[in-house]
């Protein structure tokens, strides 16, 4: 079964959030399933706050926490943030999910 995480990140300004959620976070999507890694949707919070929320599921056996690590060191990733200035992320957390019974993403 993949194992599922919510990631939040909060950006510093709103031009940041927007450039961060609509050009850079969006890249993942080719980037991620290099390695296995889903993005299964991407979300603003309603408040109209500076926070986007990251579904993403990884392939049975691979560590969330090591991918990233790995992951950010990579070409892929370095392309997929190119013009971005990483310093407007200032907050991440993260949250692995277990799907109860009966979730579609089972």
């Amino acid at each position: 079964m993949r194992t599922y995480e919510l990631r939040t990140y909060t950006l510093s300004t709103r031009e940041a959030f927007d450039r961060y959620r609509t050009v850079h976070y969006p890249r993942h999507l080719t980037s991620f399933a290099l390695h296995g890694v889903g993005l299964h949707g991407l979300w603003a919070a309603a408040d109209g706050s500076l926070v986007l929320h990251a579904l993403i599921s990884y392939t049975e056996g691979l560590d969330p926490k090591k991918f990233a690590e790995q992951f950010m060191l990579s070409d892929e990733f370095r392309a997929d943030m190119d013009g971005f200035d990483s310093s407007a992320i200032v907050g991440v957390t993260t949250t692995l999910l277990e799907p109860s019974a009966g979730s579609p993403l089972l």
